[in-house]
C-alpha cells in the first residue's frame, strides 16, 4: 500500500488561519478518497507559515470495481422516459437488460459495471477539487489565473511512495504542476530539493531549516525562553494564545531575550504585557520577586552571525517609541486622575455624556446614573455599604474616557483601579472598578467582595433590563449585545455571593431606573413637540401644564414607587419575559454541573422561583436524591399516584382533596402508608421551613416502599364507593406531600 504526501507551498499564511488551514486539507482530502473508494491507515496534517502538508498513511492503491444494477421503465413506457434512463447511466438501448416483473410487467434493467481507478487519477481529482474550494476565510487572485489562494500559490508536491519507489501525481491547477519538490527557509536554505517519501520531507526540511510540526515550534518556543528567563531569575509570563501565534509566524524559531528600558519598568506591568503583545508580539519577562516586568522574549525566525544582536537592537527601537506613547498616555490620565476635582476624574465623567451606549438607552453618562441607583438598592442585599457601592458604580467606568484605555480598550477596569487607587479612593471602591465586568465568561472569576458584587449585578442588571424594554431580546444564534452572557453572569454573581432576594425586585428596580431615564431625557430635549417617552409607552399629555413639568412630576413619581397602572403592568410583562430568559440561561449553567433540565424545570414549578439561590438548592437536592434507587422508584410512585388520581377525578368530576381517614383501611399496606405519610410530613414541613431541601428530599424518598408496597396489595377502585373515596383522598395526600419539595409531574421517564 502506497503512502501519500501532499505540500501546497505559497507566501506567507497568516498565523491564525494555519491550524484549521491544515485540518481543513486533511478533512476535504481524506474525505475526497474515501468517497471515491479509496481506504488508509491514518492520516496527519501539519502547517508553517509558507506551507500546509498533509501525509496519508497506508492508501489503497486503486479503488475496488463496482458492479451497479439499476431498475429502469417499463419496456412499454414512453420513449422520453427510456431515453431519460438512457441518460442517467450513460449506456444505449442494446445493452439493456430486459426482465419480466409479474403484474408489474417487463422492465428494463442497467448493468453498470465501474472497473477500479488507480490511486493516482483519483489523487489529482480530490486534491485539485480541494485546491479550488479551499475554505479560506480570506483569499485572493494573482497574476492572470483564476485561481484563488489565500497567499500566491508556487508549488504543489503530490508523491505516491511505496516498495517500488515514488511516483509524482500527475496534476496541473492553473499551470501550477505537481512535482516531487520543495523549499527550505526563505533565507538560510531557498534552493529547491527533492523528497522521496514524509520522513524523507520532513528529515530534509529540518536540515533546511524548517521545523514542520508547529506544536514542535511551539515547545522549542517555550522551552527556550524559559531557559533563558531561569538563568538570570526570571520568569517568562504564560500566554498560550501568543505562543500558539508566534509559533505560526516562524519556521525556524530563534528565541531571543531583550531589555526594556529603564524609564518605562514604572509603567503597570499590565500596559507593558499588552503593549508588547498587541504591537510587537513579545513575551513578557518578569521578575518573580517583584511582579515587575523588566525583560521581553521575541522569536526571530533567522540565524544571524551575531546571535541576533542586531535584530534586538531593532525590536528595543521600535519597542521604545511604542511605550514612550504608553508612558505619555499614564501620565497624563495619572494628572486626571489625582486632580482635587469633586467628584473625582469629573472631566472624564463629563466625557461620558456626549458617549452613546444606545440610541434608545441613552448616554454612557445615563447609564451610570442608572447603575449608580441600581447599586445603592442592591448593596444591603450582599452585604456591601450603600453610600460605597454608589460611589464605585459612578467612577467604575470613568477609565473609558482614558487614554490608555483609547489605545488599549482591553484594559478597561484594570485601568480604572489604578486610577482611583490614585485618586485616593477607598479600596472597595477600586477594586470594584476592576470586577464589575466580571464574569465575562463561564470560565472566569466571580467577584466576591460585597461592593463589587453589588456593582457588577447592577451592570448587568441595567443591561438586560434596558434591552428588554426596548425590545432588543437575542433571537437564535444572535445576541448582538451579548445578554446572555450578561444573564449568565447575573446567575453566577447571586450564587456567589448567596444573593437571597427575589430577582422581581431587582428587575422592577431597573425598569424604573429605565423609566426615570427615560424622562429625564425627554425633558432635556425642551420640546413640547415630543409627545412620548421612546422606552415604554406613549405619556398622556395634559394640554393646560407644560410638557416639561409633567414629566418632572411623572418621574418624581416613578422614583418614589408611586407607579401608573400602565407603568406597573409593562413591568410585569417585561419581568415575566425576562423570567423565562434567566431560566433558560439557568437550565444550561446547571446542566453543565450534571443536573438534568428536567429537574430544573420541576423546581422553577415551585414557589420562591424567582429566587435563584434557593432554586439552585432545590435542584441540586432533587438531582442528588433522583440519582438513588428509592428516589429515582418513588417518582415512578409518584407518577402512578397522580395519574390514576387525576383520572378519577376528571370522570367523576370531583377534587379528591379531603384528609383520608385511617379508620377506613381495611389493609396492613394501607395503614403503613398512612403511617408513612404522618412521618415523612412531619420531617418534610419543618425542613421546607428551614430550606433544608436535601432533608426534605431524603424523607419524600423514604416513601417508595410503603408506596409501591401499597399498589401491589391494594385496589383503588374498591367497590365500596366510601373505602374508594378514602383511597384516592390517600393518593392525594402522596400528591401534596411530594408535590410540596417539587413538582414531580415535570420529570421525564
Amino acid at each position: 500500500m502506497p503512502d501519500l504526501l501532499i505540500e501546497l507551498f505559497s507566501e506567507e499564511i497568516p498565523a491564525r488561519m494555519q491550524t484549521r488551514a491544515a485540518a481543513d486539507l486533511k478533512k476535504l482530502v481524506t474525505d475526497g478518497l474515501v468517497e471515491a473508494g479509496l481506504t488508509y491507515a491514518s492520516a496527519g496534517s501539519f502547517s508553517t507559515p509558507r506551507r500546509l502538508a498533509l501525509t496519508v498513511e497506508g492508501l489503497t492503491a486503486e479503488s475496488a470495481a463496482v458492479r451497479e444494477e439499476r431498475k429502469g421503465p417499463r419496456t412499454d413506457a414512453p420513449e422520453k422516459a427510456l431515453e431519460g434512463f438512457l441518460r442517467s447511466t450513460g449506456l444505449t438501448a442494446d445493452q439493456l437488460e430486459k426482465r419480466d416483473m409479474g403484474k408489474k410487467g417487463e422492465v428494463f434493467f442497467a448493468i453498470i459495471e465501474k472497473p477500479g481507478r488507480p490511486a493516482a487519477d483519483i489523487i489529482a481529482e480530490v486534491l485539485e477539487n480541494a485546491i479550488r474550494n479551499f475554505p479560506w476565510p480570506k483569499s485572493m487572485k494573482w497574476g492572470e489565473g483564476n485561481l484563488k489562494w489565500v497567499r500566491p500559490l508556487h508549488r504543489i508536491l503530490c508523491i505516491l511512495t511505496d516498495e517500488a519507489g515514488t511516483e509524482v501525481v500527475p496534476l496541473d491547477v492553473d499551470g501550477i504542476k505537481a512535482a516531487d519538490k520543495t523549499e527550505g527557509h526563505r533565507f538560510l536554505a531557498p534552493t529547491p530539493f527533492s523528497v522521496t517519501s514524509f520522513e524523507d520531507y520532513s528529515t530534509k526540511l529540518k536540515r533546511a531549516y524548517v521545523v514542520l510540526d508547529a506544536q514542535e515550534r511551539a515547545d522549542h518556543i517555550w522551552a527556550d525562553a524559559t531557559s533563558q528567563a531561569f538563568a538570570q531569575g526570571l520568569e517568562v509570563v504564560e500566554d498560550k494564545g501568543l505562543l500558539a501565534e508566534v509559533a505560526g509566524l516562524v519556521e525556524w524559531p530563534v528565541v531571543l531575550m531583550g531589555e526594556i528600558d529603564e524609564t518605562f519598568l514604572g509603567l503597570p506591568p499590565e500596559v507593558l504585557k499588552t503593549s508588547m503583545k498587541e504591537h510587537q508580539k513579545f513575551f513578557s519577562v518578569k521578575n518573580p520577586k517583584t511582579g515587575r516586568i523588566e525583560k521581553f522574549v521575541t522569536v526571530a525566525n533567522v540565524e544571524t552571525e551575531d546571535n541576533g544582536a542586531t535584530i534586538l537592537a531593532g525590536n528595543q527601537k521600535v519597542l521604545f517609541a511604542r511605550l514612550s506613547d504608553a508612558k505619555f498616555f499614564w501620565e497624563n490620565d495619572l494628572r486626571i486622575a489625582k486632580a482635587e476635582t469633586e467628584p473625582r476624574m469629573k472631566p472624564w465623567l463629563d466625557a461620558l455624556e456626549n458617549v452613546t451606549f444606545h440610541n434608545k438607552l441613552g448616554s454612557q453618562k445615563e447609564r451610570i446614573d442608572r447603575i449608580a441607583a441600581l447599586a445603592r438598592e442592591i448593596a444591603p442585599v450582599v452585604g456591601a455599604d450603600p453610600d460605597l457601592a454608589e460611589q464605585a458604580a459612578r467612577v467604575a467606568k470613568a477609565d473609558l474616557s482614558s487614554e490608555m484605555i483609547y489605545e488599549f480598550p482591553e484594559l478597561q477596569g484594570l485601568m480604572g483601579r489604578y486610577y482611583a487607587e490614585a485618586a485616593g479612593l477607598p479600596a472597595e471602591v477600586a477594586n470594584a472598578a476592576e470586577e464589575h465586568y466580571s464574569p465575562l465568561g463561564p470560565s472566569d472569576d466571580v467577584p466576591t467582595a460585597p461592593v463589587s458584587v453589588a456593582v457588577a449585578l447592577a451592570d448587568k442588571l441595567d443591561t438586560l433590563t434596558g434591552f428588554w424594554a426596548i425590545d432588543e431580546k437575542p433571537t437564535g444564534s444572535k445576541d448582538p449585545f451579548a445578554l446572555r452572557r450578561a444573564a449568565l453572569g447575573v446567575i453566577r454573581l447571586i450564587l456567589g455571593a448567596n444573593f437571597r432576594s427575589s430577582l422581581d425586585s431587582a428587575f422592577e428596580a431597573g425598569f424604573r431606573s429605565h423609566v426615570i431615564s427615560d424622562f429625564r431625557r425627554v425633558i432635556s430635549q425642551q420640546s413640547d413637540e415630543i409627545q412620548k417617552s421612546d422606552l415604554m409607552f406613549e405619556l398622556k399629555i395634559d394640554a393646560e401644564n407644560s410638557l416639561s413639568s409633567q414629566i418632572e412630576a411623572w418621574a418624581a413619581s416613578v422614583e418614589g414607587g408611586e407607579l401608573r397602572d400602565e407603568i406597573q403592568e409593562r413591568f410585569v410583562e417585561l419581568s415575566h419575559e425576562l423570567f423565562s430568559f434567566f431560566h433558560d440561561r439557568l437550565k444550561v449553567f446547571l446542566k453543565d454541573k450534571g443536573i438534568r433540565h428536567d429537574v430544573i424545570d420541576a423546581c422553577i414549578a415551585m414557589p420562591g422561583n424567582d429566587d435563584l439561590t434557593l432554586l439552585v438548592k432545590r435542584a441540586e437536592a432533587l438531582s442528588k436524591t433522583l440519582k438513588t434507587e428509592d428516589g429515582e422508584n418513588l417518582v415512578q410512585g409518584f407518577k402512578r399516584a397522580n395519574n390514576i388520581l387525576s383520572k378519577e377525578e376528571e370522570k367523576d368530576g370531583v377534587s379528591y382533596e379531603l384528609d383520608p381517614k385511617i379508620e377506613l383501611a381495611e389493609t396492613e399496606e394501607e395503614k403503613t402508608l398512612f403511617a408513612a405519610l404522618d412521618a415523612a410530613e412531619a420531617k418534610i414541613t419543618p425542613a421546607m421551613e428551614a430550606e433544608d431541601f436535601t432533608t426534605a428530599m431524603t424523607a419524600m424518598a423514604e416513601l417508595r416502599a410503603p408506596i409501591d408496597a401499597f399498589f401491589e396489595a391494594v385496589k383503588i377502585n374498591a367497590d365500596s364507593q366510601i373505602v374508594r373515596r378514602n383511597r384516592l383522598c390517600l393518593l392525594n395526600r402522596i400528591r401534596v406531600i411530594c408535590g410540596g419539595v417539587a413538582d414531580l409531574t415535570k420529570l421525564e421517564g
